[in-house]
């Protein structure tokens, strides 16, 4: 069986905070996390996904034509 962490154990891991840990779980982002009951799974060796968020502060609209 794999080695399995929490979400508390992720945050400290990838310096993120644990409600972000949350999000990516639930969008399906981290590869391997499963639910369990209302815990969260995460693989030992998963990596952290990419931050895909804007960060410059303004969101890119898409021209209707």
């Amino acid at each position: 069986m794999k080695e399995i962490i929490s979400i508390k154990q992720a945050s400290e891991k990838w310096q993120i905070s644990t409600r972000r840990i949350l999000v990516l779980c639930v969008q399906d982002r981290i590869e391997g996390a499963i639910k369990i009951g209302t815990f969260w799974a995460i693989p030992a060796d998963a990596l952290k996904p990419k931050d895909r968020r804007i960060k410059s502060g303004k969101y890119i609209k898409k021209s209707r034509k």
